[in-house]
């Protein structure tokens, strides 16, 4: 869960990117911003640099100009780095974009679901959940795909709090509680 300083500079830079005349998709600036915050995390010495308030902002901003200008980072986000870097929260970025993500999720009408499978699902099936839960909440969905072969089959989805169990393990377990019900009483 983001901080609630890095859920305001999300929800700042959520009202910029989908600002009407943005010059930014969403999905670029998700892009861009996961890869700022990727390259800084890769780097000891640039995070190190970053974050040690001795070194003044304005020489952090020209690494970090020059760094951008390197990976085509768009002047939007650019921008918004100065910012973070000025403002000494480059410690928070990994929640800012998190948040960032979520928050532009909401505001696009995405609704977020973890599927967990017991064995790698193929493009063809993935597709087929995706619309199958999309019927199911009314919603676009955005999938999140992970792999745990102590389902033994089938599959699970988590919407929110929400679980819609189908693996072999969750129709096992129900069939155990039933069964303890039964001889319990």
């Amino acid at each position: 869960m983001a901080s609630a300083a890095a859920n305001r500079y999300a929800r700042a830079l959520v009202d910029v990117v989908l600002a009407p005349g943005s010059a930014l998709k969403p999905e670029d600036a998700v892009a861009q911003l996961r890869t700022v915050v990727q390259t800084i995390a890769d780097s000891d010495e640039l995070r190190t640099a970053l974050l040690t308030p001795a070194i003044q902002n304005s020489r952090k901003r020209a690494v970090m100009g020059r760094l951008l200008q390197q990976l085509h980072i768009s002047n939007l986000i650019r921008n918004f780095v100065y910012v973070i870097i000025d403002h000494r929260r480059v410690a928070i970025m990994p929640e800012i974009q998190e948040a960032f993500e979520l928050l532009l999720d909401e505001r696009l009408g995405f609704v977020r679901a973890e599927v967990t499978s017991a064995e790698p699902l193929d493009p063809r099936r993935t597709s087929e959940i995706e619309s199958e839960l999309a019927s199911l909440t009314g919603k676009r969905m955005r999938l999140h795909f992970a792999v745990d072969k102590a389902l033994l089959g089938g599959l699970s989805a988590r919407i929110g709090s929400k679980v819609y169990d189908g693996s072999v393990r969750g129709q096992l377990e129900q069939l155990r509680r039933q069964l303890t019900e039964q001889f319990v009483e």
